[in-house]
């Protein structure tokens, strides 16, 4: 099993690009399944996530071919995938592959839209507290569809197809709010859903849609209207910049110190993230194809953050900014309210000098004049982020172990760190 060394204290300086969004391409490659027609993404990131989904894809029928420059030419070079799904061959998405990632659970909206039926093991991914999917089933049901629960699968059908109607969210979901834009597309009349997701992963599926045939109004807004069409063409897109890396960088650049130019990306698509890393001692400016972070000599000042949905602080950030406040000059309290057990790597944390104490869903951080340099494990996907990001300071060693879930998603964080002056590489084996 593969792990990443890191022998920190090097401060970062060069560029580094910014890959397409794994959680805005994930929904877009299953949109793919509600036409006959071609669907071509661009910008889709080389990730572990991608291609689990590309083989889900491939179990109901999806055929893919991959065009562009090859993994080993640029580190960050996104590749462009075209997707067809000329004809469903199977309706069900088996518990062995929907387990390994949750997103995959989400191919039950445009199943139901275009076939009618569908059947959809319960979810898995990232063990970072219970997500449970009433919110899809009732909403799906809101359009016409009827939904059992049978020995681990969520079986639904929708004989005659779906069928628009008015739905209230009773709390905010970027998943449910994606198979809602999907199923809706399809379905017979107007879909009126409040209280949606807003961020700009769900903007960039409707623009999608959009290109597509569909007819989507108000994303971005807590009130998205569509209308249903009879049926969807291929379309060509590409995938917006990523903005949890985006940030994720950012903050290893404030943590270690240096300058850095974050190529390919936008600051409006974490302002509020970028206001924290402002207030913590970091320069952020726009360039002209991206942003540069700077901080060179000032120390890290102590923020309180909450997260929140967008556009609050994103819970996806939560743990690399924890890392952050761990070497500040005071102490900063982090709240979590998306998810309620999203604390386990400060066991990690610690292990490497970091003083945090819990308080229910809030973590009191007390910043350390040094860290050290420990093994360490990575136990989800951010997490093991926030873990080089306090090696890259931390005085020694510090050895990341279970490092698959960061494969899942950043590309090539060793090569993009290693190339601005990281003292970082992969052990395999």
């Amino acid at each position: 099993m593969d792990r990443i060394r890191i022998r920190g204290g090097n401060a970062l300086n060069g560029t580094i690009p910014i890959s397409g969004a794994k959680n805005a391409a994930l929904p877009l490659m299953i949109a793919s399944l509600l036409t006959d027609d071609t669907l071509t993404l661009e910008n889709v990131p080389h990730l572990a996530d991608v291609e689990q989904l590309i083989r889900i894809l491939g179990n109901h029928g999806v055929d893919y071919t991959v065009s562009g420059k090859r993994l080993a030419t640029q580190p960050a070079s996104g590749r462009t995938i075209h997707f067809t799904a000329r004809t469903i061959v199977d309706t069900t998405a088996p518990y062995e592959l929907v387990s390994k990632m949750r997103a995959s659970f989400w191919v039950i909206g445009p199943l139901l839209a275009r076939c009618h039926k569908a059947r959809v093991s319960l979810p898995g991914g990232c063990a970072i507290g219970t997500r449970p999917v009433d919110l899809f089933i009732d909403g799906l049901r809101a359009l016409g569809a009827e939904i059992d629960i049978d020995a681990g699968y969520i079986v639904a059908e929708a004989k005659g197809g779906l069928v628009g109607n008015r739905y209230t969210f009773p709390k905010v979901s970027v998943g449910a709010t994606h198979v809602m834009l999907m199923a809706a597309s399809l379905a017979r009349g107007e879909t009126v859903i409040e209280n949606a997701a807003r961020e700009p992963e769900i903007v960039d599926l409707a623009r999608c849609l959009n290109a597509m045939g569909a007819r989507i109004e108000g994303a971005g807004t807590s009130t998205i209207t569509i209308q249903g069409v009879e049926a969807l063409s291929g379309a060509r897109h590409r995938v917006l910049p990523d903005r949890i890396e985006t940030g994720t960088y950012a903050m290893a650049v404030a943590m270690t110190g240096g300058d850095v130019t974050l190529e390919g990306t936008r600051t409006d698509l974490l302002q509020t993230a970028l206001t924290a890393l402002g207030d913590a001692g970091a320069e952020i400016t726009d360039t002209p194809n991206g942003m540069r972070v700077y901080r060179n000599g000032n120390g890290i000042r102590p923020v309180d953050v909450v997260t929140d949905p967008f556009p609050g602080f994103p819970t996806d950030l939560q743990a690399q900014f924890m890392a952050l406040m761990t070497r500040a000059d005071g102490v900063a309290h982090i709240t979590e309210t998306i998810f309620e057990n999203r604390f386990m790597h400060v066991q990690e944390l610690a292990r490497l000098g970091a003083k945090i104490s819990l308080s229910g869903q809030m973590a009191r951080v007390e910043g350390v004049p040094r860290l050290v340099g420990a093994p360490v494990m990575a136990t989800d996907l951010r997490a093991s982020v926030s873990l080089v990001i306090a090696g890259l300071v931390a005085e020694g060693e510090t050895v990341v172990n279970r490092v698959y879930h960061l494969d899942r998603g950043f590309e090539r964080l060793e090569e993009k760190l290693g190339a601005c002056g990281a003292e970082i590489e992969r052990i395999s084996g």
